[in-house]
């Protein structure tokens, strides 16, 4: 819902595993989602951190992918979790201040905030195209 108006502009073409058609493969489909996407969010709570499969695969995928310079990582913290000396914890990541959306008074105020940092990251990602 917040990211609407960045698909409408076609900035983004969002994805995510619930969007998997029954009969596919889904390990599969999730490599080459990995593979393809420009930029992946990494929406991190204490479930992120619990599954081998989003963090052990997936994140370690998408790390290489950001160190390799073929896609950008951001993550985003959802809840309070210890994420420190994690493979993503060298990244900026959102809502600003590191402060999970959890704990913001106002969570709309909070995924605004997040919006805003991947439009900046997208900006910049366009500008570094361009050259």
């Amino acid at each position: 819902m917040h990211l609407a108006n960045l698909k409408r502009q076609g900035k983004i073409r969002a994805w995510h595993d619930r969007a998997i058609e029954a009969g596919t493969e889904w390990a599969v489909e999730i490599q080459q989602q990995l593979e393809a996407a420009q930029v992946i969010l990494l929406l991190i709570s204490p479930r992120f951190m619990a599954s081998d499969y989003c963090y052990g695969l997936e994140m370690q995928q998408a790390m290489q992918r950001h160190e390799a310079g073929t896609a950008r990582v951001i993550p985003i913290i959802l809840k309070p979790v210890d994420w420190k000396d994690t493979p993503f914890s060298k990244l900026q990541v959102l809502p600003r201040d590191a402060r999970p959306i959890t704990q913001w008074r106002d969570r709309d105020e909070a995924f605004l905030d997040v919006v805003q940092g991947i439009r900046r990251a997208l900006e910049l990602l366009q500008r570094w195209e361009k050259k």
